[in-house]
């Protein structure tokens, strides 16, 4: 899975800002959310569109990207 698999950067969503693939809610919505030490059920229960298998696919692909950079 890749990045274009998850998260769509669009000029003409959001001004490019990088959503949730088939929505408008960026994906920065996610992290602060979590940063923020609200659950993610309750950032799906506020934004219904994202589906919780696309939200732990992000986070997902986040860790391994991380993992993956610290490590070159």
């Amino acid at each position: 899975m890749t990045a274009h698999d998850l998260i769509t950067v669009d000029p003409e969503i959001l001004g490019g800002t990088p959503v949730f693939k088939g929505t408008r809610v960026p994906v920065k919505t996610l992290f602060d959310y979590l940063s923020d030490s609200l659950s993610l059920d309750y950032f799906l229960e506020s934004f219904p569109s994202v589906p919780r298998e696309l939200a732990v696919a992000v986070l997902r692909y986040s860790q391994q990207d991380i993992e993956h950079q610290a490590a070159a």
